[in-house]
C-alpha cells in the first residue's frame, strides 16, 4: 500500500539504506557502510533477502569500515584505559576537526591508529591555514569595498592563471575520488592545494596585490581569483567537513550577489572546466616551487635567513624546454628566495660533479637476482650517462646479455658542494646556492631586519594598514649605515613618511637582531 511505502522509505531502519519504489520493487542503494565484522551478518544477508523477496541486489557499493585502534595500534577497551571519549573529543576540537582527521588519516576499510595529537595538528595546519586565508581576503575586501559585483576579469596575470588551473584539477580529482568512494584521496588532495598552493603559494606571492595601488584590474582580479578558490573549497570539502564549510560558504556570499542559496548543501557540485586548466603553466610553476624548496632548505641548512639577500643560484638545465620553463618564473624564484640573480647553465659538467647510487628498495622487487650486477654497474656510471639518466628519466644498460631499463626511481643522484656554494638536488633538479655575504648584501638584510620589526611594531600598536607612519630610532651607526643605503624600500613596505635618528628617545619599543640593538618609536 502507499501509505506503507511511504512509512517505510521514512522510517525504516537506519541501517537499511534500501528503498522500495511504487510497484514494490527494491531499489538498490548507491552504497551502504558497516563495520568489518558485520561483513556475514548484515552484508551478506541484505543481499540475501535482497534477491529472495525482489531478486535483487539491496546495494550497489558497500564501504567496509575497519576498526578504531589507539596510536599504538592496539584495540581501544576500558579495560585497558586506553578509550578515547568521542563526545569529549568532539567537543574540545569540534566534529569537523574529528572527521577530517579520520577521513585524511587513513582509508574507511583501514584500521585507524587513533592519536588525539593528530587532530590537533588538522585543526592547526588544515582548518587554521584555511582560517587565516579567509581572514587576509577579508580583510582587505572590507578596505577596498570589494563586493565582487564587478563582471570577471579576462585577462588575468599568470599567478591567477595558475591557481584557478589548480583548483580546476583539483575539482576532477576530489570529483572522481568522491565518485570512486575514496575520500582519503580527496580530503588529501584539498589539505594539499589550500595549505601549500592557495596559502603558501599564491597568497603569500600576491600580498602585495592586495594592499598595494588603487582599486584597479589587476587587485580586482586577485580577489576575484582568491573569492573563487575559497567559494570552490567550500563546496569540495563540505561533505567532510560540514559545519565549517557552511559558514565558509555563508560568510562568502553574505556580502555578494554571486550565489543566493542559503546553505553550500543546497549548492551543485563544482564542476571542472577544460579551458581553466594548464598543464603547461601548472608545471612551470611546481617546477618554480620545487627550485624554491631546494633553495631554502639550503639557507636552513647554512642558517642563513630568508630576509637575508644572496646573489646566485646557479640551475643547470638538461635541455631548452626546461630552460624556458625556469625562465618563466625565474622572478617569482628570485623574490621567494631572496636571490639576486638566476643563472642557468646548459652544461655544468664544469661546475658540478654529481654522485649516483643505486636505490636497493627499488630494484629488489625488478630485478631480483640481477640486482647485485645493476647495482655495481650504476655505481660505475660516468657523469655523461648520470647526465642522460636525469634528462631523458631512463637509460638503457646491458647485463649479461639482457637489455635493462633504468628509471630514476631506481637511483638516487646528489651533487658534491663547491667552495662557497650549497648544492641540493630533488625530483631531477640540481641548485647551486653562492653562499658568500658581501658588504652591500649584508646591509640590505639589516634593512629588511628593520622592515619586520617595523611591521610588527606597527601590527601590535594596532595601526590600520592604510596609516602612514612617521618612525624615530635610536642612533646605531651600523643600522644607520645600512638605511640610508636602503631608505627609500624601507619607507615603501612601511608606508613610512618620515624616518629619523635620533641620540636620546625616552619611549619607544627595544628591538634586537643579528648584533644590532637599537629602539624604535612609531606614531601617526
Amino acid at each position: 500500500p502507499k501509505d506503507f511505502l511511504e512509512y517505510w522509505n521514512k522510517h525504516s531502519h537506519a541501517k537499511s539504506t534500501t528503498k522500495i519504489d511504487a510497484a514494490g520493487s527494491i531499489v538498490p542503494a548507491d552504497f551502504i557502510a558497516e563495520g568489518v565484522d558485520q561483513t556475514r551478518g548484515w552484508f551478506f544477508t541484505l543481499h540475501a533477502i535482497g534477491v529472495m523477496l525482489h531478486d535483487s541486489v539491496a546495494c550497489k557499493n558497500v564501504v567496509s569500515n575497519g576498526l578504531v585502534l589507539d596510536k599504538n595500534g592496539n584495540k581501544m577497551s576500558k579495560r585497558l584505559g586506553n578509550a578515547v571519549d568521542p563526545f569529549e573529543t568532539i567537543e574540545k576540537y569540534g566534529a569537523d576537526s574529528t572527521r577530517w582527521y579520520m577521513i585524511s588519516n587513513a582509508s574507511p576499510w583501514d584500521n585507524l591508529k587513533f592519536n588525539i595529537e593528530g587532530i590537533d595538528e588538522v585543526r592547526r595546519k588544515f582548518f587554521g591555514t584555511l582560517h587565516n586565508t579567509y581572514a587576509f581576503f577579508v580583510l582587505y575586501a572590507n578596505i577596498d569595498g570589494f563586493k565582487y559585483a564587478e563582471a570577471d576579469i579576462k585577462d588575468r596575470p599568470e599567478i591567477d592563471r595558475w591557481i584557478l588551473s589548480e583548483l580546476h584539477t583539483l575539482i576532477r580529482l576530489v570529483d572522481e575520488s568522491y565518485a570512486d568512494y575514496e575520500p582519503t584521496k580527496a580530503a588529501r588532495a584539498i589539505s594539499e592545494f589550500v595549505q601549500e598552493n592557495l596559502s603558501n603559494w599564491y597568497v603569500r606571492l600576491c600580498r602585495r596585490r592586495f594592499w598595494k595601488g588603487e582599486y584597479g584590474t589587476d587587485k580586482m582580479a586577485a580577489y576575484q581569483t582568491l573569492h573563487t578558490c575559497l567559494l570552490t573549497v567550500s563546496k569540495l570539502a563540505a561533505p567532510i567537513a560540514p559545519f565549517y564549510m557552511d559558514q565558509l560558504y555563508k560568510d562568502l556570499t553574505l556580502n555578494t550577489s554571486l550565489e543566493s542559496l542559503s546553505s553550500v548543501h543546497l549548492t551543485d557540485f563544482p564542476k571542472s572546466v577544460e579551458k581553466f586548466v594548464d598543464k603547461s603553466l601548472e608545471n612551470k610553476m611546481w617546477k618554480a616551487q620545487t627550485i624554491s624548496s631546494l633553495v631554502l632548505s639550503l639557507r636552513k641548512k647554512e642558517m642563513i635567513k630568508v630576509r637575508q639577500p644572496l646573489q646566485k643560484v646557479i640551475i643547470p638545465v638538461l635541455d631548452k624546454q626546461q630552460r624556458m620553463e625556469i625562465e618563466a618564473v625565474s622572478d617569482l624564484i628570485r623574490a621567494e628566495v631572496n636571490v639576486k640573480e638566476i643563472e642557468l647553465l646548459d652544461d655544468a659538467s664544469g661546475v658540478l660533479v654529481k654522485q649516483i647510487k643505486p636505490n636497493f628498495k627499488t630494484l629488489g622487487p625488478r630485478f631480483g637476482k640481477d640486482m647485485g650486477l645493476i647495482a655495481k654497474q650504476i655505481q660505475n656510471f660516468g657523469q655523461e650517462q648520470i647526465q642522460k639518466l636525469e634528462r631523458f628519466g631512463e637509460l638503457l644498460i646491458e647485463i649479461q646479455e639482457k637489455s635493462v631499463i633504468l628509471t630514476l626511481d631506481d637511483v638516487e643522484i646528489s651533487s658534491q658542494d663547491i667552495p662557497g656554494w650549497l648544492v641540493a638536488n630533488a625530483n631531477g633538479i640540481t641548485v647551486a646556492l653562492d653562499v658568500n655575504l658581501t658588504e652591500s648584501l649584508i646591509q640590505e638584510g639589516i634593512a629588511r631586519e628593520l622592515v619586520n620589526r617595523i611591521q610588527n611594531i606597527r601590527k601590535d600598536s594596532g595601526f590600520e594598514v592604510t596609516d602612514t607612519i612617521q618612525v624615530s630610532v635610536l642612533q646605531n651607526l651600523k643600522l644607520q649605515e645600512a638605511v640610508l643605503i636602503n631608505m627609500d624600500y624601507i619607507k615603501s613596505e612601511t608606508l613610512t613618511h618620515t624616518l629619523l635618528f635620533v641620540e636620546t628617545l625616552n619611549e619607544g619599543i627595544e628591538i634586537e637582531f643579528d648584533d644590532i640593538k637599537t629602539k624604535l618609536l612609531i606614531s601617526k
